[in-house]
């Protein structure tokens, strides 16, 4: 099966700002088995095949060696919008205000499939996105995953299709970024 998002930053698109991604991911079965990030107004191009690394403009990538968080910059997905979004919003202001007291920097640049794309190539060093669309996530999740990156569900299982989160970080991350998210995600069902 195919995922395609055309535009993937929407908002970023209508408002003329370069941070937006076509995202297209071959799924075999329950595995990606390929996926390509297009930033066209960045020039770059990332693509990953199952177990044959991440690459960006044919060259490849890997994820950062940031090994602390104080010097991490992470990146959080959207918020919610539209109704019930105070509601709907608690788990993801909580996941903002722990990461505030301990990273270097937080951004959220509107695009999952950016977002995973930086953290393939260690322009950044994790990003949290409290949820999981597959025409969104799939390709990112392969060329994060074949850049050395961990990626995660909210439950610390391995990212699957299923998935309701998609957390993706730099291996030296993972002994302190990890247990700050559970805390968090336990407080916060």
């Amino acid at each position: 099966m195919w995922v395609l998002d055309p535009i993937d930053g929407t908002a970023n698109f209508l408002h003329r700002l370069p941070l937006c991604a076509v995202s297209l991911a071959l799924i075999d079965g329950a595995r990606t088995a390929l996926g390509v990030i297009a930033l066209p107004f960045l020039g770059s191009l990332y693509h990953a095949t199952d177990g044959q690394g991440a690459f960006l403009n044919r060259e490849p990538i890997t994820t950062s060696c940031t090994n602390g968080l104080d010097a991490a910059i992470v990146s959080i997905g959207d918020y919610e919008i539209g109704q019930d979004a105070e509601e709907r919003n608690r788990r993801a202001f909580a996941v903002t205000e722990a990461l505030a007291a301990r990273v270097q920097r937080i951004r959220m640049l509107g695009s999952a499939a950016i977002d995973l794309a930086w953290v393939a190539e260690g322009r950044l060093d994790a990003t949290v996105i409290l949820a999981n669309e597959p025409w969104d996530t799939s390709a990112g999740v392969l060329i994060a995953r074949e850049a050395g990156a961990i990626v995660l569900d909210s439950d610390g299982s391995s990212h699957q299709l299923e998935s309701t989160a998609t957390i993706a970080l730099a291996p030296a991350l993972a002994i302190e970024l990890l247990p700050l998210l559970k805390h968090v995600f336990d407080k916060h069902l």
